[in-house]
């Protein structure tokens, strides 16, 4: 994947280390995805965060909640796309932490 293709960047690995811990939680609107939502420890994760990790395959459904509720958690590639990730944090200066979190 390329950088310019990651929706908010700083916020997908924010994600990304959450979901590690506990499910995205996907609340389904209508067939089309239209309506849905997507919650990690309570907090709504953007869709188009939600929807780049479902599509590129780097989580999938686990299971339901009592609620009926879709559980997702990281799949294998989900796991190596989210030790990338931590890695190319790591090796940015401040500024350029700042600079992607603010502009994406």
């Amino acid at each position: 994947m390329l950088p310019e293709t990651i929706p908010h960047r700083a916020e997908t690995l924010q994600v990304l280390r959450f979901i590690a811990r506990e499910p995205m939680l996907m609340l389904s609107g209508d067939d089309e995805g239209y309506g849905s939502r997507w919650t990690l420890g309570g907090q709504q994760i953007q869709p188009a965060i939600a929807r780049y990790l479902m599509e590129s395959g780097f989580i999938a459904e686990t299971g339901r909640t009592e609620f009926g509720a879709r559980k997702l958690t990281l799949t294998p590639s989900g796991d190596l796309f989210r030790e990338k990730g931590l890695l190319w944090w790591a090796s940015l200066s401040l500024f350029q932490k700042i600079r992607v979190t603010l502009l994406g």
